[in-house]
């Protein structure tokens, strides 16, 4: 059973600051690039018209410096699921080395009335198997 994602990042250049680290606004970008296949199961096809979640909160914790130049691992898991929302904890993997962790919590949202909504069982089960580290 696979119990989380795992996203290859190559950072570019342009990502480092002026002391050679990965800037620290660039990691949650990769940790979004990270929780599509959350959002796949959410929203199958990821259709904007039809979009039903909204990030409520984002937490990240920077363990040490991500640099330019070598590979970066984001793994991405569901670590907490709700009636209406559930929690996606995500951490960035460079030279077998955590760099960065973060949490997310993702709400079942209906834009039309502006209120959450429960997550269906098919959803809870397919987040449930992402579980776990």
């Amino acid at each position: 059973m696979t119990t989380q994602f795992s996203l290859d990042i190559t950072p570019r250049f342009c990502e480092t600051d002026a002391l050679g680290h990965i800037n620290n606004t660039v990691i949650p970008v990769w940790f979004e690039a990270g929780r599509e296949p959350i959002f796949e199961i959410v929203n199958p096809g990821q259709d904007l018209t039809k979009w039903n979640m909204i990030l409520a909160g984002f937490n990240i914790t920077f363990a040490a410096p991500t640099f330019y130049g070598k590979t970066v691992t984001v793994k991405t898991h569901v670590s907490r699921i709700g009636n209406s929302s559930f929690v996606i904890t995500q951490s960035c993997w460079q030279e077998g080395k955590k760099t960065a962790e973060a949490q997310t919590t993702m709400v079942h949202y209906n834009y039309k009335t502006e209120k959450s909504e429960p997550l269906s069982e098919q959803v809870k089960t397919q987040l449930a198997q992402l579980t776990g580290e």
